[in-house]
């Protein structure tokens, strides 16, 4: 499977959906992960460690969400990133959905299999 994470665009939100470890575990065992340019810095996490772990970077989120089958996020995808979703894409996130109806909705009009951390 190729997974991918984006920087977090959320306001005042700098961590990061996966860490080194996890893109190790993951690449271990077969799966390619992308991870978008300095999605890992407000976290500490230098793309370098993403690099050690098995991860490609790459420049910008568009990248990250149109290739990747599976999203892994901290925070819900934002209004900007609604158009970036894939048709049947699955996203691994909080969703919030209760306080953003509109989330809700393009979610269901991408058909994405949403999986929520709460």
């Amino acid at each position: 499977m190729l997974i991918g994470v984006p920087k977090e665009i959320k306001t005042r939100e700098y961590r990061v959906g996966l860490v080194p470890g996890g893109v190790q575990a993951l690449t271990s065992r077969g799966h390619t992960v992308l991870v978008e340019k300095g999605a890992g810095i407000g976290s500490g996490v230098p793309d370098e460690a993403y690099v050690q772990a098995g991860a490609q970077i790459v420049s910008n989120a568009k990248e990250v969400w149109t290739r990747a089958e599976m999203i892994v996020k901290v925070k819900e995808p934002v209004e900007t990133e609604y158009g970036l979703m894939q048709d049947g894409q699955t996203i691994y996130t909080y969703f919030h959905l209760a306080a953003v109806p509109s989330l809700a909705k393009a979610l269901l009009d991408k058909r994405v299999s949403a999986v929520a951390y709460e």
